[in-house]
């Protein structure tokens, strides 16, 4: 399970949300029917056991403005995100208690912007019906946009984290890093940003990283990254924002995954312990990696 501050789930922004998520049930993810938010953006998830993959588009660009958090609209922030490029806008981090959670943050240095609540009805497997309750603090970036977080607190984790949902044929369980491009010159800001509310860091050839609660946050120089991670679109390169450009999963079994992406004919290459998607403009942008871990 995860707790507060574990990355929660990055925000995959696509222009076709039906054809991402076609895809990635192609590669073996067991991905939600299109839902709505009140805001105007559609989501699909892949939901693993206290985190969760999260594609998102845009449905009704009237709504854009809709259920404010103070002077933060998810929706219209998503959508001016995406007029610029696919990839992630917004990330969640996990909450167990979105208002102690987001005051933490505040003393970290973090702007708190406002909160919003929502829900949706599910049923369960067995036919039970229930609603969701979920809470979110929405901590913006005027610096850095697209590294906006929010704290996100499921109320109900026993309609969310269900075991059948949780099963996907690929065998992937679970996020377990996030991976973020950044100018040298932002390394200073960006290790005072995520050092008040992580402990301590690790040096690495390029950049640095903190250990969360669910997955490593890993911040790379654009050279560092590619040479590590996997090639940047040329639209990244050209970005003096960070961002975050790639994201780590779990799987049980790299062969069975494997499957999947031969059979979806997905371009990829395999390093030990490891299978990566490179073509990262199949996938909003974001290189995808898929670590062999129960």
């Amino acid at each position: 399970m995860n707790a507060s501050f574990g990355i929660d789930h990055p925000l995959l922004a696509t222009h076709d949300i039906d054809a991402l998520r076609e895809r990635l049930i192609s590669l073996g993810f067991n991905m939600t029917a299109i839902g709505k938010h009140p805001w105007g953006t559609s989501t699909s998830l892949a939901m693993f056991d206290g985190c969760l993959l999260e594609i998102m588009g845009i449905y009704d660009d009237t709504l854009l403005d809709e259920v404010p958090a103070g002077d933060f609209r998810f929706g219209r922030h998503i959508y001016e995100h995406l007029n610029i490029r696919e990839g992630v806008a917004l990330s969640a981090l996990h909450s167990t208690n979105s208002v102690e959670d987001a005051k933490h943050a505040e003393k970290a240095g973090l702007t708190v912007a406002g909160h919003l609540e929502f829900g949706r009805d599910v049923i369960l497997p067995d036919g039970t019906e229930g609603r969701t309750k979920t809470t979110l603090a929405l901590l913006p970036d005027a610096n850095f946009p697209r590294l906006s977080f929010f704290l996100c607190q499921q109320h109900r984790p026993d309609l969310i984290y269900v075991p059948e949902w949780l099963e996907h044929p690929n065998t992937v369980n679970g996020i377990c890093g996030v991976n973020i491009v950044a100018h040298e010159k932002h390394h200073a800001a960006l290790k005072t940003q995520f050092g008040g509310l992580y402990k301590g860091f690790e040096v690495l050839k390029g950049g640095f990283q903190y250990q969360t609660a669910n997955g490593v946050l890993r911040i790379l120089s654009a050279d560092a990254f590619e040479n590590d991670i996997g090639p940047l679109t040329d639209r990244i390169c050209k970005e003096d924002t960070p961002s975050i450009a790639g994201m780590d999963f779990a799987s049980g079994d790299l062969n069975a995954l494997m499957q999947h992406i031969i059979k979806s004919d997905v371009d990829h290459r395999a390093v030990e312990n490891c299978v990566v998607l490179t073509d990262q403009c199949l996938t909003a942008n974001t290189i995808m990696r898929f670590f062999e871990r129960q």
